[in-house]
């Protein structure tokens, strides 16, 4: 089964916004999230969401819901929410949320 990752960032209010998802993981990708990601809790901002596969598609994603605790650097072609997929080029475990642009604040 092919995997991604859900990100969003906070906003000015302390909301978690969904701005995109990773085009598929490769394993060293997988593994290193899972080492360092926690299962939701109860009240997640985004229980209840669905997730479509893909633009204009359907297809709803299978999605395990996680906490906000790491940042991810990612390669992506532009700002705020994205339309397509991005690469996840690293985990960054040294980055708390709080050190993460707000959503809509850009650098």
């Amino acid at each position: 089964m092919a995997s991604s990752a859900l990100l969003g960032r906070f906003d000015a209010a302390g909301r978690l916004q969904y701005t995109g998802r990773t085009a598929v993981l490769n394993a060293a990708a997988r593994q290193a999230l899972a080492r360092d990601l926690q299962p939701g809790r109860p009240g997640h901002r985004w229980t209840g969401w669905t997730f479509s596969a893909g633009w204009g598609s359907r297809q709803e994603l299978h999605v395990r819901l996680v906490e906000p605790v790491i940042g991810a650097e990612v390669a992506l072609d532009a700002a705020g929410r994205w339309r397509h997929p991005v690469r996840l080029m690293r985990v960054r475990t040294d980055l708390a949320p709080s050190e993460i642009p707000l959503f809509g604040q850009e650098r």
